[in-house]
């Protein structure tokens, strides 16, 4: 059995950076280059530059106009126009054209008065020099045009161009090798089908994105199998083919196969192996020595997880190929925002938050996206991180807290903020919000209904999703409004009828026909969590049945999205979950009805005319999206769109 590599000590993450500047020699690992000056955008300088020529290198004519001596101009006055004449007295010129030998000043076309084809009259006097490009008015030959480490922009090229600098010398692009590990890994490039335990490879995708984004020269190299000599020989190709940064995917935590801080420490000093932030914990950094035959160069051990991955590249990997490449650290915009829900976290350790932010009035709210370290998908649906501080139990809702914009601040106008309960029909929403001239983002806290009726309460929200039946008046959603929000002034739309169910596996192998079923012994069930509009109404139903909650295996094991219940049914990790027809069809189960219910959408009617609100109800009431609804499977379209009021219940079926 192979050593497990305990990491004990982490460190914060700039600390692990300065560990990593202090180790290597940037002077001697970082050589310099000649490139060509229309090529050298995004370069750095490696010397000041120095103009070779002026610029302009004459006296220019700024306007279309004619070329005069101002002193004789003098006499001109609006009641006693001046006449000039051609050759003697002034000349023609364009803009850009030589200043012709003798003249000093140029007036405008629109200035003057075409007498014949030789004379021209004007009513002013001009100044001298007026409308004149001198010689070195933008540049002088021999000045300091760009200093030393300045990062070239667009504007810079033109300059050096004008200058007479037709190369220039510059440090060289940081090169960097990312080698993705692990026998369950797939390449990506044979467009596999996963079966249990693996896994396509992707990181290697997003660090060459986000390293190019950087101006990283970056390459990837196919998948190295969890072999200690492999991982090995990899490395060492990388480094021999120039890498200055070598990035080993996977393989940095304690597993008996991650081979990562074995294989650095034969090439090198380990220098980090751990750092005091969640996700990306696992990170590890080193430098090379002489058995490398490559020393002085910087290793990467990344985590495999997607968000530790992400993490391990903006925390620690992205300042390093800053610094080595002379450039400043990309700086993002930061903002405060007030959190929708409490977020519990673990002292001792930093957490990394993903939020999904938007503008709700006159604040920015953050509802916090799945912290796992293999969801990926919270980075996209991501406008925003912050950190939760090792001291800290969490964050309080309704805190607010300073976070780093994933987006330009000018985009959160364009958010529209959901929290509140699950439903198909949201995604279907926000891909067509996006397709409008103006689009709109629609982003959402999946947390349930009542959760979303808090946020609503909390002004932490634009609307928010709500199916919540109450059996005493037989009435959706006004009677939990009456008791918990009864201050607020609130309109409710409603955005569809769906069909609610047991959603259960291909054919139905166990038989489940009603929720009797559930209090079987060989019946495993996935609950949604407290406070979802579904787990009300199962709750209802166990008590119609007379039905103990703790008699149900399952009942305390949670899920916060019908698409999510599906999924555990759909893999065997559980038998049965009550949940929406459209997630049963997406995924290909089999469905049992139990109830109709409404599902409407519960809005501040102070934001009724808030464009995205006006944008959202435009885009339900239009038939093409109620025909893509009902396409869905397992929606009604009757009452899509419509204000909806106390009693008003639910219609039959159609």
């Amino acid at each position: 059995m192979n050593t497990r590599n305990i990491y004990l000590k982490t460190v914060p993450p700039d600390q692990a950076v300065q560990a990593a500047m202090q180790a290597i020699d940037r002077d001697r690992l970082m050589h310099t280059e000649t490139v060509p000056s229309q090529q050298a955008c995004g370069r750095v300088t490696a010397a000041p530059v120095f103009a070779r020529c002026s610029s302009p290198t004459f006296h220019a004519a700024a306007m279309d106009g004619i070329a005069v001596r101002a002193q004789d101009t003098f006499a001109a006055r609006e009641d006693q126009p001046l006449t000039l004449c051609r050759e003697k007295d002034y000349l023609p010129v364009n803009t850009g054209n030589p200043l012709p030998q003798g003249f000093n000043t140029v007036i405008m076309v629109e200035n003057v008065v075409e007498q014949d084809a030789d004379t021209v009259s004007i009513d002013a006097p001009a100044a001298p020099w007026q409308h004149v490009r001198r010689i070195g008015e933008d540049i002088v030959a021999t000045e300091l045009l760009i200093p030393q480490n300045t990062e070239l922009s667009p504007y810079d090229v033109g300059a050096l161009l004008s200058a007479g600098i037709f190369e220039v010398e510059v440090h060289e692009n940081v090169r960097t090798t990312f080698i993705p590990t692990g026998d369950e890994v797939l390449d990506f490039r044979d467009r596999p089908a996963p079966k249990p335990g693996q896994v396509i490879e992707s990181n290697s995708q997003v660090f060459l994105a986000s390293a190019r984004g950087m101006g990283m020269d970056a390459e990837s190299v196919p998948t190295i199998p969890d072999r200690k000599d492999a991982l090995t020989d990899a490395v060492r190709k990388a480094l021999d083919s120039g890498s200055h940064v070598v990035v080993v995917g996977a393989g940095s935590s304690a597993g008996s196969k991650d081979f990562t801080r074995p294989v650095f420490e034969e090439l090198g000093q380990v220098l980090v192996h751990g750092i005091a932030v969640m996700p990306g914990k696992p990170s590890l950094l080193a430098v090379t020595d002489e058995r490398s035959g490559h020393p002085g160069r910087l290793l990467v051990g990344a985590p495999g997880y997607p968000v530790s991955a992400v993490v391990c590249f903006d925390e620690l990997i992205a300042p390093l190929a800053a610094w080595l490449a002379r450039k400043p650290v990309p700086a993002a915009h930061e903002v405060d925002v007030t959190l929708t829900t409490k977020v519990p976290s673990r002292p001792g350790m930093a957490e990394m938050l993903r939020l999904a932010v938007g503008r709700v009035g006159e604040r920015i709210v953050a509802t916090p996206l799945g912290r796992g370290a293999g969801l990926l998908t919270s980075m996209i649906k991501a406008q925003a991180t912050t950190v939760i501080p090792a001291d800290r139990e969490g964050i309080d809702q309704g805190e607010t807290v300073r976070a780093r914009l994933l987006t330009h601040p000018r985009q959160l106008d364009s958010v529209l903020m959901h929290v509140g309960s699950h439903d198909n029909t949201l995604d279907l929403l926000a891909n067509e919000l996006m397709g409008r001239p103006c689009p709109v983002r629609l982003v959402s806290g999946h947390v349930g209904s009542m959760g979303g009726l808090n946020a609503l309460k909390a002004e932490s929200a634009l609307f928010a999703g709500c199916h919540l039946f109450d059996p005493e008046s037989g009435d959706f959603n006004f009677p939990f409004i009456t008791r918990y929000l009864k201050n607020m002034d609130l309109t409710v739309v409603n955005l569809a009828i769906r069909h609610q169910g047991l959603m259960v596996a291909p054919g139905n192998p166990k038989g489940i026909r009603s929720v009797a079923d559930l209090a079987r012994e060989d019946v495993r069930f996935i609950n949604r969590q407290r406070g979802a509009g579904t787990r009300i109404l199962l709750d209802h139903h166990l008590t119609e049945a007379t039905i103990n909650p703790r008699t149900v295996r399952g009942y305390d094991q949670e899920e916060f999205t019908h698409m999510a219940v599906a999924v555990n049914v759909r893999t065997g990790a559980a038998d049965c979950g009550l949940g929406i027809r459209a997630a049963a069809t997406a995924l290909g189960l089999d469905f049992v009805p139990l109830a109709r219910e409404r599902y409407d959408l519960v809005i501040p009617t102070r934001f009724m005319d808030d464009p995205r609100i006006a944008a959202l109800r435009e885009c339900i009431g239009m038939d093409a999206t109620q025909d893509r609804i009902k396409e869905l499977g397992g929606y009604e379209t009757t009452l899509t769109g419509r204000i909806m009021q106390p009693g008003d219940g639910l219609q039959p079926k159609n």
